[in-house]
C-alpha cells in the first residue's frame, strides 16, 4: 500500500508536467503574433481578434496604428473569439468607436463571435457574419470553485487575515456567505446591463427587445441576422466588398495586415505574459462545450 506522502509526490511531478506543457503550447500560440504596426499606405487595414481576450495593450495599440494613419480608408475587424474578460474587452470596444469618428469598421465573425467576441463587433458600423457563425452569448459569467474540502483531505488548513468582511469575497477556501453571493450578483448584473446598453447602441435596437435575448443564449448567423444582431450574411471577403462599396474605392482595394513578430519561449517567460496565456488555455477549456458543438457541426 503507497502512503499518501508517495501519491502527494506523484500528483506533483504529473502536475508540474502538465504545466510545462501548457506553457510550452502558449508559447506556440503565441508565435507569428502582431506586431500592430500599420505604416504603409492602402485602402483597408485588418485587425484580427483570435481566441479568448484576457488582454486587450496589443489590439489597442494596432487599432491606435489605423485610426493615426491617414492613407488607410476603412477598418476590417475580424474577429474569430468565444470572449474572455470583460474589462479588456470593452477596451477594445472602445477602441473601434474611436476608429470609427474617423473612418468605416466592418466587423467580420468567423467560426465564433460570441460574448465578448460580439460585444467588441456592435462598436462596427455594420456585422457580417456566416450563417453557422456562433454569436450571441449575451451575458455575464463568474466561475466559483470551493476546494474547501480537498484542503482537508490534504490536512492543509488556510487563514486569512483581512481588515472588511468582504474583502475575500469569492475566496475558494470556503463556502460564499449570502452576503457574498449578493454582492458578486449585483457585479455582474451590472456588467451585464453595461453589455446589454451597448448592443442596444451599436445595433439601433430597444434595450426591451435586447433584454428578451440577453440571456447568454447562443445564435447561429443566420438566427443573429433575423434578430439584427448583424447585417449580412457573407465571409471576409463580403466585409471588404462592403467596405468598398460605402468609401467608393475605386478597383481592387489594397489591404493592410500587421507585420508579424516571432516570440519564443524564453521571451514569453521573461515578458511575464505566460500568465496570459495560461488563462486563455483555461478559458478555452471552459468554453469547450460551446467548441465541442461546433465540431460536432462541422460539414
Amino acid at each position: 500500500m503507497k502512503s499518501k506522502g508517495f501519491w502527494l509526490l506523484i500528483g506533483s511531478v504529473l502536475f508540474f508536467g502538465f504545466s510545462m506543457f501548457l506553457l510550452f503550447l502558449a508559447a506556440f500560440w503565441m508565435l507569428g503574433e502582431d506586431e500592430g504596426i500599420f505604416a504603409a499606405r492602402g485602402d483597408l487595414a485588418v485587425v484580427e481578434i483570435n481566441g479568448p481576450i484576457f488582454e486587450s495593450k496589443e489590439i489597442l495599440e494596432q487599432l491606435d496604428r489605423v485610426y493615426k494613419n491617414d492613407h488607410v480608408k476603412g477598418l476590417i475587424l475580424r474577429i474569430d473569439s468565444p470572449g474572455g474578460a470583460v474589462g479588456s474587452s470593452q477596451e477594445i470596444y472602445q477602441g473601434v468607436l474611436r476608429v470609427r469618428e474617423k473612418k468605416k469598421v466592418i466587423a467580420s465573425m468567423g467560426t465564433v463571435a460570441a460574448s465578448g467576441g460580439y460585444y467588441i463587433a456592435v462598436g462596427a458600423d455594420k456585422i457580417v457574419a456566416n450563417p453557422g457563425t456562433i454569436t450571441g452569448s449575451i451575458g455575464v459569467l463568474m466561475d466559483h470553485t470551493n476546494v474547501e474540502e480537498l484542503l482537508k483531505f490534504l490536512k492543509v488548513h488556510a487563514e486569512i487575515l483581512k481588515s472588511g468582511r468582504l474583502k475575500d469575497s469569492g475566496s475558494p477556501l470556503r463556502p460564499m456567505t449570502p452576503e457574498e453571493r449578493q454582492l458578486l450578483q449585483g457585479i455582474l448584473e451590472d456588467m451585464h446591463r453595461q453589455f446589454k446598453e451597448a448592443v442596444a447602441k451599436g445595433r439601433n435596437l430597444k434595450l426591451e427587445k435586447v433584454d428578451e435575448i440577453a440571456d447568454g443564449r447562443i445564435f447561429t448567423g443566420d438566427q443573429a441576422l433575423k434578430l439584427g444582431l448583424v447585417d449580412e450574411m457573407g465571409n471576409q471577403q463580403k466585409a471588404v466588398d462592403i467596405a468598398v462599396e460605402m468609401l467608393g474605392i475605386k478597383g481592387e482595394p489594397k489591404l493592410l495586415y500587421p507585420k508579424k513578430k516571432k516570440v519564443d519561449i524564453f521571451e514569453l517567460l521573461a515578458t511575464g505574459e505566460s500568465e496570459v496565456w495560461f488563462k486563455k488555455i483555461f478559458y478555452s477549456l471552459r468554453e469547450a462545450r460551446v467548441l465541442y458543438w461546433i465540431k460536432g457541426m462541422s460539414l
